[in-house]
């Protein structure tokens, strides 16, 4: 440091060797072991099975829920990993910190087919901790044994209440605000 605080540049420089190091690592540790095959399935499975049992009726509406939840556990996922509660020893791809196949793929896949298949807010709010329970419990421990996911300052039972109340947050918006905003407009 040239002075008492680092300059941008510095930081810069730092970012850079960062992004190197990271790249060297996912090439020599991550590219191709079962661990990222399985991240690779974990992403585009889910979204096959989706499409073939989506009702493509409702296709907007479920991807709307979707398509808000997918940001927020996105926004979750990277506040998480920038103050060091959680980190991913495997990754997909290098150059971003969360776990995508669970972001994007099976995670929101899931959260999807109960917005799908439970419409009632009863319904949908015991299927939803079900699947919070299953995530929490089994997913989460699941991906620590097999190294692709670590828990730093965090610990299982930290996630529950985030797997339910993210996916009702989402459903309120959607359903409550959005589509009864829609239809009052008409």
């Amino acid at each position: 440091m040239t002075g008492k605080y680092p300059t941008f540049e510095e930081i810069r420089t730092i970012h850079q060797q960062l992004n190197d190091m990271k790249l060297e690592y996912w090439i020599s540790h991550n590219l191709f072991t079962f661990q990222w095959w399985l991240l690779l399935f974990v992403l585009i499975i889910p979204w096959i099975i989706w499409w073939k049992f989506v009702d493509k009726r409702k296709i907007g509406q479920i991807l709307l829920f979707g398509t808000l939840l997918m940001v927020l556990v996105i926004v979750l996922d990277d506040i998480g990993v920038e103050l060091h509660l959680w980190s991913y020893p495997y990754q997909l791809i290098n150059i971003m910190p969360r776990l995508i196949p669970v972001d994007q793929g099976i995670l929101v896949v899931a959260h999807m087919f109960l917005y799908q298949y439970y419409p009632t807010w009863k319904k949908f709010i015991v299927a939803n901790t079900v699947m919070a329970i299953i995530f929490t419990f089994i997913f989460e421990p699941l991906t620590v044994w097999l190294g692709i996911y670590k828990l730093e300052s965090w610990r299982y039972i930290y996630s529950l209440p985030i797997y339910i109340l993210k996916a009702v947050l989402i459903k309120w918006l959607v359903d409550e605000i959005i589509l009864k905003r829609r239809v009052n407009f008409k």
